[in-house]
């Protein structure tokens, strides 16, 4: 199963994203899907989670700001990102939490002041 990360741009401090992580012909519904990033020069850390029951979980950093969830087609996994500062500023990339699906391109977002 290939992923896809989609949705990323370039945007300033305080504005909204939406990321969607897709795969063609298979359904993401059974799977746990993790968001990461990967900042510039950082290493790649988990952004948020997603249960096959639908249940959630955050990074303190993107708590009460960033929002996973399914989409309404089966191959979907969207990560709504409020208020985003350049902080959030990284390469974005989804898979399950223990890096089992193939990994996709992933999709830039940059932040600016």
């Amino acid at each position: 199963v290939q992923l896809q990360a989609s949705g990323g741009g370039s945007v300033h401090t305080g504005e909204s994203l939406r990321l969607s992580c897709t795969t063609s012909g298979s359904s993401l519904s059974a799977y746990f899907i993790s968001w990461f990033r990967q900042p510039p020069g950082k290493h790649r850390e988990l952004v948020a989670t997603i249960t096959d029951e639908g249940r959630t979980n955050y990074a303190d950093s993107v708590k009460g700001r960033f929002t996973i969830s399914r989409g309404n087609l089966k191959n979907t996994v969207d990560l709504q990102m409020n208020g985003l500062s350049p902080g959030d500023t990284a390469s974005y990339f989804c898979n399950t939490p223990n890096y089992s699906l193939r990994w996709g391109q992933g999709t830039l977002v940059t932040v600016s002041s």
